[in-house]
């Protein structure tokens, strides 16, 4: 549930507002970081546990595939620079794309945990009756 709501709120904020997807992503992930908090206050379980999951199908892989494959052809290209160049931009780019959602998406998701730091802890245990 709370990847469906993530995506649909990446995708949104990409195809409707223009938003970058690094951008884009950490709204996502803070989104799913406070469900993740509030769903795991109802059913009492750790928001690590809710959250990291539902972050794993946003990992970008098509921009990591695009920076093992630029890498890989620019080592069959060395012998023309021209293209050796073209394929070194490649790889930059899309490992900057990459690394940089990722560790978006690790603030955006753990920015509540920082937030509410007591209730974050707390979900899991009990309240006691003191007499």
């Amino acid at each position: 549930l709370l990847a469906a709501v993530g995506h649909a709120l990446r995708f949104c904020l990409m195809s409707y507002a223009g938003i970058d997807i690094a951008t884009a992503s950490l709204c996502a992930a803070v989104v799913i970081g406070f469900g993740s908090l509030w769903l795991g206050r109802g059913i009492r379980c750790p928001m690590t546990v809710l959250y990291i999951p539902a972050l794993l199908p946003m990992v970008p892989g098509i921009y990591a595939y695009k920076t093992v494959f630029a890498l890989i052809m620019f080592l069959q290209s060395l012998n023309d620079p021209g293209q050796g160049l073209e394929y070194m931009q490649q790889f930059f780019l899309n490992a900057t794309v990459s690394f940089s959602v990722i560790i978006l998406l690790a603030a955006g998701a753990t920015l509540p945990i920082f937030i509410f730091n007591r209730r974050a802890f707390s979900l899991t245990r009990r309240r006691q009756n003191r007499k």
